[in-house]
């Protein structure tokens, strides 16, 4: 064999070699080295090498149909997408919990009483406690032990039961709300839909909130009063209408807001429009205004023979004459009504029937029209 013909053979003994050990980089930044040739003779014993299935995507490498957890939580619209970092998990809350590229894990579990959820393979684990960031860590630690390489889980809240705020009284949307962060006082009457509206039941002048355990960190503010230790009166106009912060508190789980109702006067008898007519967010108003919101006197009014009828808390009725001829004319004082206070006026007839109808007025007055200011 000449010389010529070995320094062939030789040059293509060299590519060979270098093709069979070069690393090769693959996708994804990894370096893997090609395998040798199978040995024909290990072929005939049985044996062969392992080899990454035809269509498999390769380590860390999400195939052409598979998204990352962030995109398919945009996707579904996950109810948790939007939550908050600090939102804690509690009992009841129902978790969505995956591991990517490994389906077979994919788990939806509502978290018990006690705390825990039972999860394949790693078993019992404690959520209740921790924000779902926090438990997502401790799963991909527990998986990583012993059973997968570098686990990603995700962790969704799907469903929320364990930090409710119960608003009701007059919201529009009263009920039970779930909090998924940090909310104030405001952002819960938006939540309930607002202030009830003056065509049904219109707010009062305050609302409450009552937590247990009560507000040892109140800081004291013109319009926020502590009436028990565990119940805290809001001014409801400073509360929307101020510029003081702190009157917008954070609520905290489990408080319960009550919106008072906007309180009532009646104005019964000789009056051209009777009824009951609402405060609103006023505490009280005189019998010259009660009488305006009657839209006046009508027939022939017994004005001097007027009376308020007031029921004390224990039920008691007390009457308080009121001669509004001389309110009217500036000699007589013009009375403050309270809230359920009823102005009567008599038509100027018999006393006997004046009697009976004061005694009628005041039986049928809940079953009067209630008047609000368009």
């Amino acid at each position: 064999m000449s010389s010529r013909c070995i320094a062939v053979i030789g040059s293509l003994f060299l590519g060979v070699a270098l093709v069979m050990f070069h690393p090769v980089t693959i996708r994804g930044g990894q370096e893997k080295k090609v395998p040798p040739p199978c040995d024909p003779a290990q072929v005939s014993g049985g044996q062969s090498n392992e080899s990454i299935p035809e269509g498999e995507p390769l380590p860390d490498m999400p195939s052409s149909g598979t998204t990352s957890s962030a995109d398919s939580s945009a996707r579904r619209g996950d109810p948790s997408a939007g939550l908050g970092p600090n939102y804690i998990i509690g009992p009841e809350d129902v978790l969505d919990i995956e591991v990517f590229d490994v389906p077979e894990l994919h788990k939806t579990v509502r978290v018990s009483n006690d705390g825990v959820i039972a999860l394949a393979l790693i078993g019992r684990v404690k959520a209740v406690g921790l924000t779902t960031e926090q438990l997502r860590q401790q799963l991909e630690a527990k998986y990583g032990e012993s059973y997968l390489q570098k686990p990603q889980v995700a962790v969704f809240v799907t469903e929320f039961h364990a930090q409710p705020v119960s608003v009701i009284g007059a919201v529009e949307k009263p009920g039970i709300y779930q909090l998924t962060g940090r909310r104030t006082l405001i952002e819960m009457l938006s939540m309930s839909g607002g202030l009830a509206k003056r065509s049904s039941a219109p707010a009062g002048r305050y609302l409450y909130v009552t937590r247990r355990g009560g507000f040892p960190n109140l800081q004291p503010t013109e319009g926020l009063d502590l009436i028990a230790p565990e119940k805290l009166q809001v001014n409801i106009q400073k509360l929307l209408y101020s510029h003081e912060d702190a009157l917008n508190i954070e609520v905290e789980p489990r408080d319960i807001i009550s919106v008072s109702k906007a309180d009532v006067v009646y104005v019964v008898g000789a009056v051209r429009k009777a009824g009951g007519f609402v405060l609103e967010d006023r505490e009280k108003i005189t019998v010259t205004q009660a009488l305006a919101m009657a839209e006046g006197f009508s027939g022939t009014p017994a004005k001097s023979s007027a009376r308020i009828v007031r029921r004390a808390s224990d039920g008691a009725r007390t009457e308080i004459p009121v001669n509004m001829k001389r309110v009217l004319d500036g000699k007589a004082e013009d009375i403050d009504m309270l809230a359920n206070d009823i102005l009567y006026i008599p038509d100027s007839t018999g006393k006997v029937v004046a009697k009976r109808s004061l005694e009628a007025a005041v039986s049928t007055v809940s079953g009067l029209i209630i008047w609000r200011r368009p």
